[in-house]
């Protein structure tokens, strides 16, 4: 039968046409919500992610700001930056999209936006909730557009077996937690560069959610038979073809499984949109 290919573009857009929804009826009381986007120079892939956002923004009808920086911005200028946006009440969402090029370290660019306007869901007291079993603030937009794309398939989570590829603080580990909440209840098994057997943990696995970076890492004699594969990994190949983590024979094998481009890419906007309602609505 082959997979069944799971169009995160149009779930997304179905998603949005909800949160243009809460959007007039925010406006009706008088709060516009506003996300504002902070990007350090001119790397071109940034750049499209940057417009793809903007245009999620016109299409849920949220107010949007680009702030650009010159690449040789130096951290104190980026924080800077961002500590005038925590303490501009017009500005509902902050958000300083990554790479920062040069030595600016993001973890601290993250730890100082004001957690009520982190829309991407990276400060420390947001994935600290995460811990805490406390799905109710702004969540990493990447896991928390996988969770939506899960549960609209119809995929059973409750006791499901997932392998995570992949730990870092972006996708992994937030998605790692998710997964096992209350209320999600899945197992979840998080492999990582130093991990044995990797083949054996997803071969055994439910839902694989593969985020490693890696092109094609995933092969079709890794996939459980039906099971629901997710690649979250993007990246190029030596030809500079766009490539998932995901080797597309997976399909012939998986269940379900996300198209890279066209997948979790959506997802992910739709979610960032989604939080910037959520920190309109809570401030």
């Amino acid at each position: 039968m082959g997979a069944v290919i799971v169009d995160g573009k149009a779930i997304a857009l179905s998603i949005e046409k909800t949160i243009s929804q809460g959007v007039t009826q925010l406006a009706s009381e008088g709060v516009s919500p506003h996300l504002v986007v902070i990007i350090v120079g001119e790397d071109p892939a940034s750049r499209v992610y940057v417009r793809n956002k903007q245009r999620a923004c016109e299409r849920c009808g949220i107010e949007s700001t680009l702030i650009e920086m010159s690449e040789d911005s130096t951290q104190e200028e980026v924080l800077d930056m961002v500590e005038s946006l925590n303490s501009d009440d017009s500005v509902h969402g902050i958000l300083v999209q990554s790479p920062i090029p040069g030595d600016v370290d993001e973890l601290a660019v993250a730890s100082a936006i004001s957690p009520r306007k982190d829309v991407d869901g990276f400060h420390p007291a947001n994935l600290g909730r995460l811990v805490q079993g406390d799905s109710s603030g702004l969540m990493p937009c990447t896991p928390a557009g996988v969770i939506r794309m899960l549960e609209h398939s119809g995929m059973e989570l409750v006791g499901a077996k997932a392998a995570v590829l992949g730990r870092s603080r972006i996708v992994g580990m937030p998605m790692s937690l998710m997964l096992a909440s209350k209320g999600v209840d899945a197992t979840v098994t998080i492999v990582h560069s130093r991990t044995h057997d990797v083949e054996l943990i997803c071969r055994e696995s439910d839902i694989v959610i593969a985020a490693m970076g890696r092109p094609h890492l995933v092969k079709s004699d890794w996939v459980k038979p039906g099971a629901y594969v997710v690649d979250v990994g993007i990246s190029r190949t030596d030809g500079g073809e766009l490539a998932g983590d995901v080797d597309p024979q997976v399909a012939k094998v998986a269940g379900w499984m996300t198209p890279v481009p066209g997948g979790v890419g959506p997802m992910t906007i739709a979610m960032l949109m989604e939080n910037t309602l959520t920190a309109a609505r809570q401030s």
